[in-house]
């Protein structure tokens, strides 16, 4: 972990249960933050549903979202005690390393497999002293995310270059692009399948320029796919 939750007491969480994905968590139970007990856990306050006190599953994961904004933050973790002080009682919640930023997008996120490439920088390089690029697939793509299935884990705010496919053709078309992500959220996918992790990123531009292109090049797939 990344050190204690910076949380003030009595701010309110609002909850859900991770659920499988490609699909979105309903925020629709509350809580409030208590105190952090070191760097892997906090309490919180037992949430109430249809008037009785929530009772605690040890085995499902918990996605805690708090903050003010465009941008809050969301912590997730499982239920590990109930705690009583005083004469209230709280949940002590075990963090798990999923921390993620959740970002209001204004634009529409359009699902769509695309293979694409990935890679950082500081990769090692192969024997003609270049970086291997590993394959990956789109499950979404806007103009400033994407949702990347892949086969390495990334730790939330690493950095990713991520190279979109061409589509169509030279004069009516778009070329590869090249763009870069911030990881916001990690997820594990259920064995058996291609890939092993799901990841959401935020895309980061230097100039208006690489905005725009990012915006044709989504517009493009938007139009030639008739999403």
């Amino acid at each position: 972990m990344a050190g204690n939750i910076q949380i003030k007491h009595g701010t309110k969480m609002r909850m859900a249960f991770d659920v499988p994905a490609g699909q979105e968590p309903q925020f629709s139970m509350i809580s409030t933050f208590n105190k952090a007990l070191d760097e892997s856990a906090f309490l919180v306050s037992v949430p109430m549903v249809d008037g009785k006190a929530l009772v605690a599953d040890e085995t499902k994961k918990i996605l805690f979202r708090y903050g003010e904004g465009e941008e809050q933050a969301i912590v997730a973790g499982y239920v590990d005690d109930v705690v009583k002080e005083g004469i209230r009682r709280y949940w002590k919640v075990r963090r798990v390393t999923e921390n993620r930023q959740f970002i209001q997008r204004r634009d529409v996120r359009m699902k769509i497999e695309l293979p694409v490439t990935y890679m950082q920088d500081t990769w090692a390089l192969n024997s003609e002293g270049e970086i291997d690029k590993e394959q990956g697939e789109t499950m979404d793509i806007s103009n400033n995310g994407l949702a990347v299935y892949m086969n390495r884990w990334f730790e939330v705010g690493e950095s990713c270059i991520f190279t979109l496919p061409r589509l169509g053709t030279a004069s009516d078309g778009q070329p590869e692009h090249e763009v870069v992500g911030a990881i916001c959220w990690m997820r594990e996918l259920p064995k058996g399948g291609p890939f092993r992790f799901l990841a959401g990123t935020q895309l980061r531009f230097s100039n208006l320029d690489e905005r725009r292109q990012m915006q044709e090049y989504v517009a493009y797939v938007k139009k030639r796919y008739k999403l």
